[in-house]
């Protein structure tokens, strides 16, 4: 059996996929600092080094788990509903905080590039940092961004929020389950979000609410930016 054969065996990719999250959970058990996303893509890289095999070839097997990422998010639905009387009291206060928060990500993720000296489509690509990846991609191609950069950015604003968000907030004295639910979901979108599912239904309710609701506050802000720059 080929190297080739091997790598491109859809089977062969979800195993070591599977494989490889349950190691990164299992480090992540003992050592939390450490995020289970990042963990799992080092053994999955490594194994496509040592065989010398494009992403193209492991994604073959790769794509039907990303196709479970659609059902996962309409799942996250579930606690909204079961939690909805909660939710919808504090609606007003909640979409105040989500729009600010939009403004404020959208805003200091340009400006830190610009700071930077980094050219206006990078700059671009930087604004929607905080949403999740398919309201990013439109987002930057609305605003002539670069997908590529804009995807690797959105999984790092996740990956830090998912793994210091909490512990940051609570060191600021945030422990209300809707103030920590709606800051994760604003700023780091699905990969926060799963963060908070074992950690409380509250903070996981709110945080999907938010997620939702940062998208369509960016994908807003967007279209207006776009508009004032071909003004």
């Amino acid at each position: 059996m080929s190297a080739s054969f091997w790598a491109g065996n859809p089977v062969v990719s979800i195993a070591v996929t599977l494989l490889a999250y349950a190691l990164a959970i299992r480090l992540h058990r003992q050592w939390k600092w450490i995020p289970p996303i990042v963990a799992a893509c080092v053994p999955v890289v490594a194994v496509l080094l040592m065989l010398r095999e494009p992403y193209s070839l492991y994604n073959r097997g790769g794509s039907y788990l990303t196709w479970w990422l659609g059902p996962a998010t309409v799942a996250l639905g579930f606690p909204m509903h079961k939690h909805g009387v909660v939710l919808r009291r504090s609606l007003p206060r909640l979409a105040c905080v989500v729009f600010a928060g939009s403004i404020v990500g959208m805003s200091t993720a340009g400006l830190t590039a610009w700071l930077l000296h980094a050219p206006l489509p990078v700059v671009m690509s930087a604004v929607p940092k905080s949403v999740t990846t398919p309201i990013a991609i439109e987002v930057c191609r609305e605003l002539n961004g670069i997908p590529q950069i804009t995807i690797a950015m959105v999984i790092l604003a996740g990956v830090l929020g998912a793994t210091f968000g909490v512990p940051l907030l609570r060191l600021l004295r945030v422990h209300d389950d809707r103030a920590v639910g709606a800051a994760i979901g604003t700023t780091s979108h699905g990969i926060g979000t799963a963060s908070l599912v074992r950690q409380s239904e509250m903070r996981a309710t709110v945080s999907s609410w938010a997620m939702a609701a940062a998208g369509v506050f960016t994908s807003l802000l967007a279209a207006l930016l776009a508009l004032l720059m071909r003004w």
